[in-house]
């Protein structure tokens, strides 16, 4: 059997409030919220993966972890833009080192909530994996 290649193309993301969220994650990476697509408003990273904000008023959402790989130059704006939003940035995935970033794998790393609690994660290099 051939080997295909596979590629992520979307990731439905739930929130309380779409926009809300949609547009903290766009003014903290640097992007632009796209127009709403059915029940969805998309985020596009670039990169052919589109986070597809869906709204879930009703029920509490269950929080996530989204890691995104982030150009180095890049990285200061985002935790700059994090300061600006009021919003504490984190070393680690637990939340226990406020205001610092971490050197994992030759790079810089650090960990923020979302509105609705999602754990995102912004590196400059990606895990070495064995």
């Amino acid at each position: 059997m051939p080997v295909t290649a596979v590629q992520l193309d979307h990731v439905a993301v739930l929130a309380g409030d779409r926009e809300l969220s949609a547009q903290f994650l766009a003014a903290v990476l640097g992007l632009r919220v796209g127009a709403p697509f059915g029940p969805f408003l998309p985020v596009d990273l670039g990169n052919g993966v589109t986070l597809d904000f869906y709204e879930q008023r009703h029920e509490p959402v269950q929080g996530q972890h989204y890691a995104f790989l982030v150009p180095d130059e890049e990285f200061d704006a985002m935790l700059s833009r994090l300061e600006t939003l009021g919003v504490t940035y984190f070393a680690d995935p637990h939340h226990t080192e406020p205001g610092r970033f971490n050197r994992l794998f030759g790079g810089r790393g650090a960990y923020f909530a979302d509105p609705n609690g999602h754990n995102m994660e912004i590196m400059t290099r990606p895990y070495a994996r064995p």
